[in-house]
């Protein structure tokens, strides 16, 4: 296996699109504000049925893997 150079965490798609889901959900839920738009558990659906397909659309492309990088001092 080859071994791949770690990418910092705020580079990545897929935690980027995690996040603003996850803020878009809290969002809805203290304020309401995507009721009108979206009906009865309109967000819910949405993300229910987009975000797992966003979700393996973004880790087909991943080419690295997220972490630290190891310094060229360590064994």
């Amino acid at each position: 296996m080859i071994s791949q150079t770690p990418k910092p965490w705020y580079t990545s798609k897929t935690i980027w699109l995690n996040l603003a889901v996850a803020t878009l959900a809290a969002v809805e839920a203290a304020t309401g504000a995507l009721h009108p738009v979206l009906g009865d558990n309109g967000i819910y659906i949405a993300v229910a049925g987009v975000l797992p397909v966003a979700n393996m659309i973004l880790r087909s492309m991943t080419s690295q893997p997220i972490g630290k990088r190891q310094s060229s001092d360590n064994p």
